[in-house]
């Protein structure tokens, strides 16, 4: 492919592509990206940024990891895609297998999707599908938390906060859902069982309706990146079990160590009945998802009355996809990133911390390779995303917070230009 001018590219860009949550044609600021390697960003125009975002969470391990694309070039080699339905292949299986090893026990089927959202969806049908398994059919809606984000799809929109979230404009097509308050406690507070109240009193009047409960565990991401105590989740489990719904974790963003652990769930001791993994599977290489479940749920597929469940991608397992995921874990297990992840949270810490003084800063908040700053007032994006730019560093915040996920692979000095950054454009604002 020949590389187009610059000029040429950033015109033609504007006139055909439309990019996520901008509007068309684009007005605000775009920096085309000629390649990555490790934690930097090549733009065309030749400056090199510390990425601070990891693609959106993605990628864990940097770019161009030698490992991932020897993972890629060898399935090439074999087949880049086949069907699922019928077929199987060694990538999925493994890839399966694996999954299933590093998650809660209980977990042991895996239904692949070609991302978070479709994750998400899958998991709410096989809540829906369970319970008419069971003889239930009532059961069709879903309790969810204020504040959380599930995706853009549908169902995924539907469990997401409807006045605070960014599909208010949707309402009224989608499915009317039970919402409770958020959590308020924050990560290492007090518990108060008052702080679960909302969510009980939900299902004390509605058990009979609901199919199971949907939520982030102990981190709320693009719903506000919020932090909260991992008692709730725990409180969470017990109510689900007491009024006999079903518990849907959302893992996309938190899973495979994000958090500090390797699955946020972890915090809590608590295991889900249906699990959404994505976002870092395939560290970044392309997209891919999973939603697990147990024995017990996909038992009762056979004897319900449509003896399958309900649901086929086009792209479902996808060997190439799941033959870099593979490696991509196997990657992860390959040194302490633990202790990697402990690191980076220590220095978010002590770098990110004197922004509290900074008069713009409502409050800052970190939670293993997650640092978060959030602010009195919303950013201005055509302002801040240049600035950020002319420090060397990509970061794309957004409403009132200004945040970092870097890869776990960055190393001090690196993450050092990023809370630099960051303390230098909010203390302008």
């Amino acid at each position: 492919m020949d590389a187009l001018p610059i000029d040429e590219l950033i015109a033609l860009d504007r006139r055909h592509v439309w990019h996520p949550y901008a509007p068309m044609p684009n007005t605000g600021p775009v920096f085309a990206v000629r390649s990555a390697q490790g934690v930097y960003l090549e733009l065309e125009t030749g400056e090199r940024l510390v990425d601070g975002m990891s693609s959106w969470w993605t990628c864990i391990h940097g770019y161009n990891h030698p490992r991932l694309n020897r993972a890629a070039q060898e399935q090439m080699g074999h087949m880049s895609h086949v069907m699922f339905g019928g077929l199987t292949h060694q990538p999925a299986v493994q890839l399966a297998h694996k999954l299933v090893q590093i998650t809660p026990e209980p977990l042991q089927q895996v239904f692949f999707c070609d991302s978070g959202s479709v994750a998400v969806e899958v998991a709410m049908k096989l809540a829906i599908q369970y319970w008419h398994n069971r003889g239930e059919p009532q059961k069709q809606h879903f309790l969810t938390i204020r504040n959380g984000y599930h995706g853009d799809t549908f169902a995924a929109m539907a469990v997401c906060d409807p006045v605070n979230g960014m599909h208010h404009l949707f309402r009224n097509s989608l499915v009317e859902q039970y919402f409770a308050d958020a959590p308020q406690i924050p990560f290492e507070g007090v518990w108060d069982e008052a702080d679960i109240a909302s969510f009980e009193a939900i299902l004390q009047r509605h058990p009979g309706e609901i199919a199971a409960a949907i939520f982030e565990p102990v981190v709320q991401g693009a719903g506000g990146m919020r932090f909260y105590s991992p008692q709730y989740v725990r409180r969470a489990r017990e109510l689900c079990d007491r009024y006999n719904i079903l518990l849907i974790l959302d893992e996309i963003a938190t899973g495979f160590g994000r958090t500090g652990k390797l699955f946020a769930c972890e915090y809590a001791d608590v295991t889900p009945d249906i699990l959404c993994v994505g976002k870092a599977l395939t560290g970044g290489f392309m997209s891919l998802a999973a939603t697990l479940t147990t024995d017990h749920i996909s038992e009762t597929f056979a004897q319900g009355e449509a003896g399958v469940f309900m649901h086929g991608p086009t792209f479902m397992g996808n060997p190439l996809a799941c033959a870099v995921a593979l490696e991509n874990l196997n990657l992860l297990e390959s040194y302490d990133w633990a202790e990697k992840i402990c690191a980076i949270e220590t220095q978010l810490k002590q770098e990110l911390t004197p922004c509290r003084d900074l008069p713009a800063v409502k409050d800052v908040r970190i939670l293993g390779a997650i640092g978060v700053v959030e602010l009195h007032e919303p950013v201005d994006m055509a302002v801040v995303q240049p600035q950020f730019v002319q420090q060397g560093v990509w970061l794309r915040p957004f409403g009132r917070l200004v945040y970092t996920m870097p890869p776990y692979i960055i190393e001090p000095e690196q993450l050092r230009q990023i809370t630099q950054a960051i303390y230098a454009i909010l203390s302008q604002q």
